[in-house]
């Protein structure tokens, strides 16, 4: 039906009679002349009728926004006048001979250009309009780029494509599965994978010693701006490899795409420590563009007589912590300040304390907060030199539980490097290596950082005598405070996935029950390995400049994870639940108290 797309058009094809099909972008009429933007996936060209194509200049007065177009014309250079060096056609045009109208539109509930702010709820409603938008159909054909790219990549690197299952059964962490009822198997599930971990595992065992997947992931859990119920990402597994070898190849991938379609060379990636990252930046994916660094003043704060420092000061799960903005006297108002302490309210932090710096060689009137006079002239001045103060510099303090200090001093480090511009640079990658095994949870017991077929540092015997010490052979790959990626060495012996479920208080009795397959898998001959998963959304979320995975995902849920378009998740009627020996329960309605006269 076409010959060519809008969009591909160019000087080099004056002359050359086309036929082009597409949407109708935009339709003017100057004293006689018809001109209309037609629109495809490739861009935008201008056509031109006159009357002297008769019946065809009828249907071009006809048309409005949106209508189909079958188009044929002659591609002819514009006046120099009328050239537009914003549009990838701008230099040519198509002299209109013959029109044919595949489709009429109704008008559509919001413009369809970049110059209109539409909510995301219409957008998400009508997706296959938002869809039609030129902002839109350019970041998925960057999408389909980077999937061929890494497809390509893998292939020249020995990985073979292999599927594996949807269908499969709850995890330990069943709570956030998607469970799917069996009608053949009476009162069983399946449940959607959250990633295809065991099975790459066990393709290992099998033999097929590089594996890759572009799979799609599913996990019912509370969203943000970068989850999705369901999510894509580049599944990899290796079998003779170590750490290093896995991490070489997942970062020249990584290299090449961004070299290939941004013109970006990375470099090599530096490694960070777990430990490194928490104390420096109070995250395991720290921003590296933004300067300002975490300083520990724990030691400082034991003997002061203020509790809000001394009480986290002798915890010995507390933090007290030190972050200097330089120059923020001047950079921060007191409502900003006040804004800030609202900010790190949501990470759970009690309050903001601050000192500003007018002047650091004068520790009773040159320093400035109400904090001040709780700390004594030696500890002001022990801490200045720890953070390195200058005049006029801010110093922000977060003291309290660890954990709670780290996230709050953490995001407001990322948030003021934001608000303030102070980015070094575009683009900053890192790896993060050297995790903990295991976090304690607040019940005592021990929780996986990765998940439970994550291999250790140490042997079983070490594991058991001392498992909240233990560290993990994981790493990340991190993108300017984003994760882009985690993998680690898998454990490939059996008696130490048994030691990691014992640490983690799962019994005997539900290892088999729930992994019983591995176990086994493990016990005839599985070699090392480990491999990696890539947020595929989310990498192209950072490259294109998106705000939200929603705008690189076709069909995407909102953050309620329901579908607004066809309006999922939906009812059942009662023979499909009956077929799956399924009873609803009805939430019972609050009993209304009668009131008297």
């Amino acid at each position: 039906m076409r010959s060519d797309y809008c969009g591909t058009l160019t000087a080099k094809d004056i002359e050359r009679e086309v036929t082009l099909c597409g949407w109708v972008d935009r339709r003017r009429d100057h004293g006689g002349v018809i001109f209309i933007d037609l629109r495809d996936r490739e861009g935008i060209v201008q056509v031109v009728f006159d009357p002297d194509t008769g019946e065809h200049f009828d249907l071009a007065d006809r048309v409005r926004g949106e209508y189909v177009l079958q188009v044929t014309g002659k591609v002819r250079a514009r006046d120099a006048a009328t050239v537009n060096p914003n549009m990838g056609t701008g230099e040519i045009e198509v002299y209109g001979t013959q029109l044919n109208i595949l489709n009429e539109a109704e008008t559509t509930p919001f413009p369809l250009d970049s110059h209109h702010s539409v909510g995301e709820d219409v957008r998400l409603k009508f997706r296959y309009l938002d869809l039609r938008r030129q902002e839109m159909q350019k970041g998925f054909k960057f999408r389909s780029k980077v999937t061929n790219l890494v497809r390509n990549y893998l292939d020249d690197e020995g990985f073979l494509d292999i599927e594996t299952p949807i269908l499969t059964r709850a995890t330990p962490e069943g709570a956030r599965d998607y469970l799917v009822p069996s009608r053949t198997h009476e009162n069983k599930f399946f449940a959607l994978p959250q990633s295809p971990q065991l099975f790459k595992q066990l393709l290992m065992v099998s033999g097929f010693d590089r594996y890759y997947q572009i799979a799609k992931c599913f996990r019912d859990e509370d969203l943000r701006a970068d989850r999705q119920p369901e999510f894509t990402q580049i599944d990899i597994e290796t079998s003779f490899m170590d750490e290093d070898g896995i991490m070489a190849i997942s970062e020249g991938m990584i290299r090449k795409i961004f070299q290939e379609l941004k013109g970006v060379d990375l470099g090599e990636f530096p490694r960070m420590t777990f430990a490194e990252a928490m104390a420096k930046y109070g995250s395991d994916k720290p921003d590296l563009r933004i300067p300002l660094e975490l300083v520990d003043v724990k030691d400082l704060m034991g003997g002061v007589d203020f509790k809000v420092f001394s009480g986290p000061a002798k915890d010995p799960k507390g933090r007290v912590t030190a972050l200097k903005v330089p120059g923020g006297n001047d950079k921060l108002t007191r409502k900003q300040i006040d804004d800030y302490t609202k900010f790190v309210g949501i990470y759970g932090a009690k309050g903001l304390a601050y000192i500003k710096v007018n002047d650091k060689n004068d520790l009773d009137e040159g320093l400035q907060s109400p904090i001040v006079k709780f700390l004594p002239n030696d500890v002001r001045k022990a801490i200045l030199d720890r953070v390195e103060a200058d005049n006029g510099d801010l110093i922000f303090f977060g003291a309290d539980k660890a954990t709670v200090v780290s996230e709050a001093l953490g995001a407001l480090r990322c948030k003021l490097g934001e608000d303030l511009d102070l980015y070094t640079c575009e683009w900053s990658p890192l790896w993060v290596v050297d995790f903990p095994m295991f976090e304690e949870l607040d019940d005592g017991s021990l929780h996986s950082l990765h998940h439970p077929f994550t291999a250790p540092s140490c042997s079983p015997e070490e594991l058991k005598a001392n498992p909240g010490e233990a560290l993990s052979r994981a790493y990340d790959m991190v993108l300017n405070g984003t994760e882009l990626g985690g993998g680690s060495i898998r454990i490939h012996n059996q008696s130490m996935q048994q030691s990691v479920f014992e640490a983690l208080g799962i019994s005997e009795e539900e290892q088999r029950e729930k992994f019983g397959f591995l176990l086994d898998a493990l016990k005839y001959g599985a070699p090392p390995h480990g491999g990696l998963a890539f947020g595929l959304d989310r990498l192209i979320m950072l490259m294109i400049g998106a705000s939200s995975i929603r705008d690189v995902i076709a069909f995407p849920k909102t953050q309620s994870a329901a579908c607004v378009m066809t309006d999922a998740p939906g009812g059942v009627d009662d023979q499909q639940l009956k077929e799956l020996n399924i009873r609803l329960r009805k939430k019972e309605k609050p009993a209304v108290e009668s009131k008297g006269e």
